[in-house]
């Protein structure tokens, strides 16, 4: 992956993290500040988790995760560095209104980045809304999240 010139917000995600083989689920990224980020996706019957009813709540979990990592991919970028690998650690509190996100809904993913340790872990709370109105979350949570000093690589993988 090469370094990505974020010129203005929003823009594409894909760029911003370091995903390949169809894992990179949301579509860009619509704002970056020093304390969090906001993304979006649209819900498609073609993605790869989605199921008949749409695609399964527990998603959301990935999408709060990929907010973060284009959070840090923009800062990265902005910096001049390439977008680095990091590592979901865990989930604590999520929870879903809904069973599954609906098709042809735009979900609007926003994150607060509480901490970020010397060591890479950071601590993020989440929530997910429909695009179209900012009223109750439809899913909502915490992550912890590492970013190490450097990945090895699964080559031929």
């Amino acid at each position: 992956m090469t370094a990505f010139d974020p010129v203005s917000l929003p823009c594409p995600i894909a760029p911003l993290i370091p995903h390949a083989r169809g894992m990179c689920l949301l579509t860009r990224l619509i704002e970056a500040d020093d304390e969090g980020g906001v993304a979006e996706t649209l819900i498609r019957r073609d993605d790869l988790f989605a199921e008949a009813d749409g695609i399964p709540a527990w998603v959301g979990v990935e999408w709060l995760a990929q907010t973060v990592a284009a959070w840090a991919g923009f800062h990265a970028a902005a910096s001049g560095k390439t977008p680095a690998p990091g590592l979901l650690l865990g989930a604590r509190r999520y929870q879903a209104r809904i069973p599954a996100f609906a098709f042809d809904q735009r979900i609007r993913i926003a994150v607060t980045i509480e901490f970020v340790a010397d060591n890479g872990v950071t601590q993020i709370n989440g929530k997910l809304y429909p695009a179209e109105h900012d009223d109750a979350p439809l899913a909502q949570g915490s992550l912890t999240l590492y970013r190490p000093a450097s990945m090895p690589t699964l080559d031929g993988v």
